[in-house]
């Protein structure tokens, strides 16, 4: 949940730092792996198959798109997250009339907010993925601690910036398939959100991040290559650690965190519902983590009647 109130905010750094690389420059379509993933959701005439979106994910990392290819010869329509589009221009813009969003304030650094014992876990992992001392001293905790999260991953090779979605794109123009980007939440949702955040629990989510530097690297790893290889399973087993779902609680007990993270699964199955009223096939990409999550969308749609079948 911490990535989803964070998220623009990696990519804008990502975008900022670097020219954007090809769509789907870390995503290779080959024949070694099975591919993730995907739920066969139906009703009627009507089917929608979800395949299910990861991130980290190791660059270069492979997968197969047969399955999904032969899907795509009778498929009407693919659901995609619309990606958000944070230029140069947007990001300067953030940072001059979002800064008591944004920024620690009153004259204040990230020292001076941030827990001392949470602080110095935080100052150790910069220095090891960084070589600036003041780096990210200004930005709120939850903020300082997901770009260091960010800078970690990019070290031990993972990326945020696989775009499944894109790829998905790309083979269904191939098709002559129909794309439909879903708008799940906006940089404004985000923001409203932030806003909104206690500290104990803007700290718990940084205590979140930090954790998941310091040792949780390998299971993200192990996690994405159960992905590619189709073993939902395997991820199902690969559970978080304890302060990720302390930071999940804290969110869900924030009236404007659980306000942006309903939003995402309200749209989300609305979108989905939308076509298991017709009667044509659509493939959708879904965040994973919101298919698997107890309550989640999958738990959801069979509430509601409709018949789900795993992979």
């Amino acid at each position: 949940m911490t990535a989803l109130l964070c998220g623009f905010l990696l990519a804008a750094a990502g975008r900022a730092q670097a020219p954007p690389p090809p769509l789907i420059d870390e995503v290779i379509v080959t024949s070694e792996r099975p591919g993730p993933g995907m739920w066969h959701v139906h009703h009627g005439e009507a089917n929608v198959w979800i395949l299910g979106s990861m991130s980290p994910l190791p660059k270069g990392i492979t997968w197969r798109s047969k399955e999904l290819e032969q899907l795509l010869a009778t498929t009407s329509q693919v659901l995609i997250p619309k990606p958000f589009d944070i230029g140069i221009a947007r990001i300067l813009w953030l940072l001059i009339t979002q800064r008591n969003t944004l920024l620690v304030q009153g004259g204040r650094r990230l020292k001076d907010v941030m827990p001392p014992d949470l602080y110095a876990r935080f100052a150790d992992l910069r220095a090891k993925y960084t070589q600036d001392s003041s780096k990210w001293e200004h930005y709120r905790p939850i903020i300082a601690a997901a770009f260091l999260q960010q800078a970690a991953f990019h070290q031990v090779g993972l990326s945020t910036r696989v775009d499944l979605g894109a790829a998905v794109r790309m083979l269904a123009d191939k098709h002559g398939v129909r794309v439909e980007e879903v708008k799940i939440a906006g940089v404004r949702d985000f923001l409203d959100a932030l806003k909104t955040m206690r500290p104990a629990t803007e700290n718990s989510c940084g205590a979140a991040s930090l954790v998941t530097v310091e040792r949780d690297l390998p299971r993200l790893v192990d996690r994405a290559q159960a992905w590619a290889s189709g073993n939902i399973e395997r991820i199902e087993k690969l559970h978080e650690p304890p302060e990720v779902d302390a930071c999940r609680t804290a969110l869900d007990e924030g009236a404007g965190a659980t306000e942006l993270i309903n939003l995402i699964r309200r749209t989300w199955f609305e979108a989905i519902e939308r076509y298991l009223r017709g009667n044509s096939t659509t493939v959708a990409v879904v965040n994973m983590d919101m298919l698997l999550e107890q309550g989640g969308l999958l738990d959801e749609l069979r509430a509601q009647g409709y018949t789900v079948d795993a992979p």
